[in-house]
């Protein structure tokens, strides 16, 4: 199975590009492949940004993240890969992705990550 690739995400320009807005997208069907077992893992993702000049388009990104069903890659991969192809789309001026993933074996993983890498933890 080839590599998920970004080229199927689209966007569209940014209705209010002079405004801070916040937009939040749910996505609570997501599907990837364990690399160890091969079993499925399915999760929600959250996709909280404030876009500057470009949003993305719905039904791409769910074409993107379709490509993810038969990939195999861990949570920390699949969850960061996504923030970068969001991130080189539609350089927001703040993202953050949640993949909450559903428990197996008793555990339950949460995977967080940031656009802006420096903007996670300050206290300023």
């Amino acid at each position: 199975m080839p590599e998920p690739t970004s080229d199927l995400l689209e966007t569209f320009d940014n209705p209010y590009p002079e405004r801070d807005y916040v937009i939040e997208t749910v996505c609570p069907e997501f599907t990837s492949v364990c690399p160890k077992t091969g079993q499925p893992d399915f999760g929600t993702l959250y996709i909280t940004y404030i876009p500057d000049r470009l949003c993305f388009e719905l039904k791409s990104l769910k074409m993107y993240l379709q490509q993810y069903r038969n990939h195999g890659a861990f949570y920390e991969q699949v969850t960061n890969q996504i923030l970068d192809d969001l991130v080189a789309a539609t350089q927001p001026r703040s993202m953050e992705l949640r993949a909450e993933f559903t428990a197996r074996g008793g555990i339950r993983t949460n995977v967080v990550v940031v656009y802006p890498d420096d903007s996670w933890g300050d206290d300023d």
